[in-house]
């Protein structure tokens, strides 16, 4: 384990942006950080990452009894600034000696660091001629030149265009082996991409702490797409085994079962009432059929 949140909450005034909550992180995972808007994603993050002060509760990096963890953390925020007048290469300088990077390893981590987010060839080119893709592969780069055990990123894709997305995803996916990542996104297909962990919030509380297969197999419902040769209607209507059903057109049903072992005598119904079988599919929940359900729940 890597860090512990225990019954940490957040309020400002009289509003409660995060109630307490409780939850840990594993060393070397990939987690994500679901939520609407207004969840308290952000704010939760900037506890983590020691940018705000918990109103309640303790935030502990194992083994480090230190009160400020932040030179075990990379953070990224959602919108990063930057000083357009500023090269590539000295704002990561900057970046590097407000971190404390020692003068030998920082020259060493400049090359590295520019070179594995794919700015080396612009390192003397100055940010204010920087696309939105290559600005947010720099922010990931000064989260990650002091080498923390800890990656911490806002919403690190939200405001990128397809290719600029892939780009980042795929970056976070290569750090994965070297650190434990911590991210925030409200596009679900993403966190299904790259993380093996998901904590869920909504209004501040959190909803589910767990594994992404722990949660669509809690979550996922027996479905199963049936298509037939003659029109279905009214073939299935009288069973008392199925939880929902959804004619998709007059060929194809969509049907919610309360055990799979009831499969069989679905099809066997359609035998005898006459309809040819054309298409047999078993229908798997996705993250964010799953998400929707712990946000109703």
């Amino acid at each position: 384990m890597l860090v512990t949140v225990q019954y940490v909450s957040k309020q400002f005034k009289k509003h409660t942006a995060v109630h307490p909550i409780s939850f840990s992180i594993g060393k070397g995972r990939c987690i994500a950080l679901l939520g609407p808007n207004g969840a308290g994603k952000t704010t939760t993050l900037q506890m983590l990452a020691g940018l705000l002060k918990p109103t309640s509760g303790t935030i502990e990096f194992v083994g480090n009894k230190q009160i400020d963890n932040r030179s075990q953390i990379g953070f990224l925020p959602q919108h990063p600034t930057f000083f357009n007048w500023m090269t590539a290469q000295e704002f990561l300088q900057f970046a590097g000696e407000l971190s404390h990077v020692p003068k030998k390893q920082l020259a060493i981590r400049l090359k590295e660091t520019l070179a594995f987010v794919r700015l080396e060839d612009v390192r003397n080119k100055k940010i204010g001629g920087f696309s939105g893709g290559m600005k947010q592969r720099l922010g990931l780069a000064q989260a990650l030149l002091h080498e923390p055990e800890l990656l911490i990123l806002d919403e690190p894709v939200s405001a990128l265009d397809p290719t600029g997305r892939r780009d980042v995803l795929q970056l976070l996916d290569q750090l994965k082996s070297n650190m434990t990542i911590l991210f925030s996104t409200h596009i679900l297909h993403d966190a299904e991409q790259v993380c093996e962990d998901i904590l869920m919030l909504k209004d501040g509380r959190l909803k589910w702490s767990g594994t992404l297969e722990g949660l669509k197999k809690e979550y996922n419902s027996l479905a199963i797409k049936l298509q037939t040769k003659e029109p279905i209607n009214g073939a299935l209507d009288q069973l008392d085994f199925m939880e929902e059903i959804e004619y998709v057109d007059s060929f194809t049903v969509k049907v919610r079962l309360k055990s799979l072992a009831n499969s069989n005598q679905l099809v066997q119904t359609l035998i005898e009432n006459k309809r040819t079988l054309a298409h047999f599919e078993l229908l798997q929940d996705s993250l964010e059929d799953a998400f929707m359900k712990v946000m109703e729940r």
